[in-house]
């Protein structure tokens, strides 16, 4: 939901409220094949949004090859797409969150295995 605090100076939703929504689902869904990091981002805004709204990302795979992924996440309230982010990332290999919560340390490099 929107609050006071995601507004910016025009009292609409500050931009970076929603590209941190959708880049947070982009996330989800590109590290649930296994470790992940981003090559590119692009954000379209399409209609404003006040104080009170809700608001969800919905994120969808569109490409996946061997080495790359690319995802689509619409940003949307009460039906309409209130903004379109699209993604790729360049997929590391190996396993999805291997040892999750395991001797992970402050959550830096949580995905990796500690060595040796």
């Amino acid at each position: 939901e929107v609050r006071a605090e995601h507004l910016n100076l025009h009292g609409t939703v500050h931009g970076g409220f929603l590209y941190a929504l959708a880049d947070s689902a982009f996330a989800l869904a590109s590290n649930s094949r296994g470790p992940a990091v981003a090559l590119s981002c692009r954000m379209d805004y399409f209609r404003p949004l006040s104080a009170g709204a809700r608001v969800e990302a919905r994120a969808q795979e569109v490409n996946l090859s061997r080495r790359t992924a690319t995802y689509r996440v619409e940003v949307v309230s009460e039906g309409k797409l209130v903004a379109l982010f699209t993604g790729t990332v360049f997929r590391l290999g190996g396993d999805a969150f291997p040892g999750a919560g395991e001797g992970l340390s402050s959550g830096q490099n949580a995905w990796r295995k500690e060595e040796g």
